[in-house]
């Protein structure tokens, strides 16, 4: 048999044998295959591509429409296929109505639908209309909503609730400093060194307080100011700290001393002061306490619906509120009774720059030096603080005395001119504004050593250079430039993230764990650099 194809194409087949050879047309006999080539298919391909996601979602609205309009799916569905578009807008009005009529704590508010698929399978087995659907889904995401927010509130507050302990790390170097002093002759040795005792009281030399419990704070203070002073053998430090915490911290600056600059340290139980400022101090942290005690009682869920005002009652709650080292503030001149003039330190600062300049400023008769909380340099463009954010306003003792708009000064990194202290009437004022807080139901303003302090110094406050005091480093978001935190005198971690906790931010930690003494045996067994 042979076949006979003709350049043209193939229009005959000749058959041949050796019995007989016949010729059949070829469209008799073998009809011709035809083959789609690529570049017909590619094409189709992309269209369908292109087509398809569009037409199921278009089925897709169609059928949840013929549940509300159609008697009959499929004829729901030939009839938008050929010309819906009117059924389509209605059916976008529809819900877009039904959604704009959904609210919170309807009947179809229930708790048992939590997914989307969960949703659609019921809305497709028991064909529920357009407006049950937009009803039901307003609601889970609603349930969605208020879980997260939830969420992230109780975030919030353990967050909080970390900062409040006292890590293991600084409990263990208590310890053994403890220790040391009961063990070590060296470690009680005397601070200062006779031959420095004159200095005390020197005006001539540059004098700092710190008011602190905690002993390794308190050497980043010193070692920070010492590391970054033009002349480090003018300091003078005065810590004056409990009872509790008076010999581990007089074992660390006995057996660590500062070579060039000279540290003295007292404990509260040294202090020999009159029957009548014992009376004061004790009625001090007695409305201080019955304040924090007020506002934690009357503490309600919904106080922590907003993150601002949810950080605003943490902080105000914190136990630090109660510190007697923080309240002690106000009681600086009796404290220091031979000094003229000082700059006052936080335990949770760190000074990056020589600040002997701040003994030289002349305060123009004001009894504080402090850095305004402003951008601008004047109380017209605060960062975000103001009075209102400390002082409650809707009283009418306060609306009538202090203007809510007033940008805050920073507490942290002050100069203090004792002299005018002294000549002034603040820490009566002070005392006299806590009194009026306990005669109005102890709502003038939110527990805290700042508040009051707000009132007592009303007028007093001589504004420093911003670059001397930057603060905000121990909140989430601290909002400095670097340029601006590389040139701050002082910085300062207020906020619950301290530097010596685990919730502290590795992005400004560093510029505290570089003044630990990582060298001292104690710290190092304790891990306090984790």
């Amino acid at each position: 048999m042979k076949f006979y194809i003709s350049t043209s194409g193939i229009k005959r087949v000749t058959i041949s044998s050796s019995a007989a050879g016949k010729e059949f047309p070829a469209t008799a006999t073998a009809p011709a295959t035809r083959r789609i080539s690529s570049r017909t298919f590619l094409p189709v391909v992309l269209v369908l591509g292109i087509l398809l996601p569009f037409l199921f979602v278009r089925i897709a609205f169609l059928v949840l429409e013929s549940a509300a309009n159609c008697s009959s799916t499929l004829d729901c569905i030939g009839w938008g296929l050929l010309g819906g578009s009117d059924s389509s807008l209605k059916l976008r009005d529809e819900l877009t109505r039904a959604l704009l009529e959904a609210k919170e704590g309807n009947v179809y508010n229930e708790e048992g639908i939590e997914s989307f698929d969960e949703l659609v399978r019921e809305m497709t087995s028991k064909r529920q209309d357009i407006k049950t659907f937009a009803f039901k889904t307003k609601a889970m995401l609603s349930r969605m909503e208020r879980k997260v927010q939830t969420a992230r509130q109780r975030e919030s507050i353990y967050w909080h609730l970390a900062s409040h302990g006292v890590p293991k790390s600084l409990h263990c170097l208590c310890l053994k400093l403890a220790e040391e002093y009961a063990v070590n002759a060296m470690a009680r040795s005397r601070l200062p060194a006779p031959e420095y005792v004159s200095r005390l009281s020197d005006p001539s030399f540059h004098h700092l307080v710190l008011l602190t419990d905690n002993v390794i704070a308190a050497s980043v203070v010193v070692s920070s100011t010492v590391q970054n002073s033009a002349n480090p053998e003018k300091l003078v430090f005065h810590i004056v700290t409990d009872k509790k915490t008076y010999t581990p911290m007089h074992a660390w600056f006995a057996t660590n001393p500062i070579k060039s600059a000279v540290v003295e340290l007292k404990g509260l139980h040294h202090y020999d002061w009159p029957q009548e400022v014992n009376v004061r101090v004790k009625e001090m942290l007695e409305i201080h306490h019955l304040i924090w005690r007020h506002y934690y009682n009357n503490l309600k869920e919904e106080d922590f619906e907003e993150e601002r005002q949810n950080k605003r009652y943490l902080e105000a709650l914190s136990p630090s509120c109660l510190s007697l080292m923080n309240h002690l503030r106000i009681y600086i001149p009796e404290l220091f009774p031979n000094l003229n003039k000082i700059v006052f330190l936080d335990d949770d600062v760190v000074v990056q720059q020589d600040i002997s300049p701040l003994w030289e400023l002349d305060l123009n008769g004001k009894v504080i030096g402090a850095v305004v909380d402003s951008q601008c340099g004047d109380h017209d463009c605060c960062r975000e603080r103001k009075y209102k954010d400390y002082l409650n306003f809707s009283n009418p003792i306060i609306s009538s005395n202090f203007d809510a708009d007033l940008c805050v000064w920073l507490y942290g990194m002050n100069v203090f001119d004792l002299e005018a202290w002294r000549r002034s009437n603040i820490t009566a004022t002070y005392h006299q504004w806590l009194k009026v807080s306990l005669e109005n139901g102890l709502a003038l303003w939110y527990p805290g050593v700042f508040p009051p302090a707000l009132i007592a110094f009303e007028g007093h406050v001589h504004s420093l250079d911003p670059s001397f005091h930057v603060d905000g480093l121990g909140y989430r978001t601290p909002e400095v430039s670097e340029e601006l935190l590389e040139a701050a005198a002082v910085v300062h971690f207020s906020g619950p993230a301290k530097p010596w906790l685990e919730i502290g931010f590795p992005e400004v930690r560093g510029l505290w764990n570089k003044h630990v003494n990582a060298t001292n045996k104690f710290v190092r067994k304790c891990g306090v650099m984790g």
